[in-house]
């Protein structure tokens, strides 16, 4: 689906692209605050997902003029539209989850190159340096004026297993604390916490990259979870599949780990063995920032720290950002999810899952839509397992809504048709009490329901808005003439 010869390879390669895109990126002179009201601004123009409405599907934004950093821009939203991942990734929409389960078969083990062609170390600040302050260096946005401090809310941290030499990136959740320090929020089960607890449990620093900035095929890759992505993975090597060329890294200045070459920022440090820190220690508002489900997370009461060596980027660097409930987030944690559920569901049962879509309500975590084909009597049922298998594929998955193959999944007025005519309550919905899930979402707590016995515990779902496959000629959509509209309204459909 290629549209032009640009070659996206880091992050300036991507907003080259979007330039060439009509209504897909947009740029400000206007001076902008990174304390809420950048976020408050980009909520209007396209946060899309979970975000308290009014908001909108949109372009990705670039602020040009951000107070207090005089030579740093930031964007957001860049992964804010299914079709701009499509864009930037090299494929249809639809067919994300396919390319990403194609890779993830496929690795690209990254590579390492030297430090004078490493772009991401054209400008190095070293923490002992008089006047040192990260805050200072790093344009970092709060979400909203509750927050409890800026947060970093798209670096790619990079760090090593002490015993394996694995090693793994994932995105965290990195408040800034003091000029070199930084809070970390590990949900429970990451490979990095891992890492972090093998070494701390030998009262040893965990040395930790964060890459700031990077290719979106790094950002969408680095989503990928548990079992598709087992501990020792390492999810650069997806995004090496996506471009087929691997991903290069750099040796870091001040640790012995290594960062993404070509970030726009890197951020050298340690995780520091048996520090914790309170995550609002600087603001006392109790909160953290918001998060996918639409909500703002509680501050928590320790937190580990890390403690920052250096910061290096390139030259007028381009700090990236994004709103925690936005569609960017659907997007970075919904399209690995449904690669991961789409691979588990075709070992078991080949051909039938047609497609997945994790669908934004859920912030691409919490609700999939499965389109399920029935070819033959025995399929009846059959369906109920491929749901049942997308649990298994990802863990926090809470909702499953299962269609037939005549229903668009990325289309919810089409899939809430299938759940008014093809969907009785008492004889399809399956109940799965008693389940692990995500810790965010609130609902799930022993105050909002007398079954749940503890935070986390959620009772799973699955709606069966299938056709049984007696029934399926009963349940024919109307069939209209087939013709070509483009000879009718050319200005829609010959683009």
């Amino acid at each position: 689906m290629s549209t032009t010869k640009i070659k996206v390879t880091d992050l300036r390669s991507a907003v080259e692209l979007l330039k060439t895109i009509p209504g897909q990126l947009i740029e400000t002179n206007e001076q902008v605050n990174p304390h809420a009201e950048l976020s408050g601004v980009y909520r209007h123009v396209g946060a899309g997902g979970t975000v308290k409405r009014p908001t909108q599907s949109g372009p990705a934004m670039m602020f040009n003029n951000v107070k207090g950093h005089e030579e740093a821009r930031v964007i957001i939203g860049l992964l804010a539209s299914r079709e701009r991942v499509g864009l930037l990734l090299d494929t249809k929409p639809e067919r994300l989850g396919f390319l990403l389960n194609d890779a993830a078969n496929n690795p690209i083990a990254p590579v390492t190159i030297s430090n004078d062609k490493a772009r991401a170390q054209e400008v190095v600040h070293y923490a002992d340096e008089p006047g040192f302050d990260i805050r200072k260096l790093i344009p970092a946005p709060t979400n909203t004026e509750e927050d409890a401090g800026p947060y970093i809310t798209m670096g790619m941290c990079y760090a090593s297993d002490s015993e394996t030499s694995d090693s793994d990136v994932t995105i965290h959740r990195l408040c800034l604390q003091s000029k070199d320090e930084m809070s970390m929020y590990f949900v429970p089960g990451r490979h990095l916490e891992v890492f972090r607890e093998k070494a701390e449990k030998h009262g040893k620093p965990l040395p930790i990259s964060i890459s700031i900035g990077v290719d979106p095929a790094i950002e969408i890759g680095a989503c990928f979870e548990p079992p598709t992505t087992p501990l020792g993975f390492n999810e650069l090597s997806i995004a090496g599949a996506i471009r087929k060329e691997a991903v290069e890294l750099v040796s870091c200045l001040t640790i012995d780990e290594k960062a993404i070459a070509n970030a726009e920022y890197v951020i050298e440090g340690e995780l520091i063995p048996n520090v914790r820190v309170r995550e609002d220690q600087n603001t006392n508002t109790g909160k953290a920032m918001p998060e996918f489900p639409g909500y703002t997370g509680p501050a928590v009461a320790e937190l580990p720290l890390i403690k920052v060596k250096a910061v290096t980027h390139r030259k007028n660097p381009i700090m990236q950002t994004v709103i925690g409930p936005s569609e960017e987030h659907v997007n970075m944690a919904g399209i690995p999810t449904e690669a991961s559920i789409l691979q588990m569901v075709e070992k078991a049962m080949p051909g039938k899952l047609l497609n997945v879509y994790a669908h934004s309500s859920g912030g691409g975590k919490y609700m999939a839509v499965l389109q399920f084909k029935k070819s033959q009597p025995s399929d009846e049922g059959r369906q109920r397992q491929a749901a049942l298998l997308a649990f298994s594929a990802f863990s926090e998955l809470k909702h499953v809504i299962i269609v037939d193959e005549d229903v668009d999944p990325f289309d919810s007025n089409d899939v809430m048709w299938a759940l008014n005519t093809r969907y009785q309550g008492d004889v399809d919905t399956v109940f799965i009490p008693g389940v692990r899930c995500h810790p965010l979402d609130p609902s799930q707590t022993p105050a909002y329901s007398p079954s749940i016995q503890e935070k986390g515990i959620s009772c799973k779902v699955i709606f069966d808005c299938t056709v049984p496959f007696h029934l399926k000629d009963e349940f024919k959509r109307a069939e209209f003439k087939e013709v070509d509209p483009s000879r009718f309204a050319p200005e829609l459909f010959n683009k």
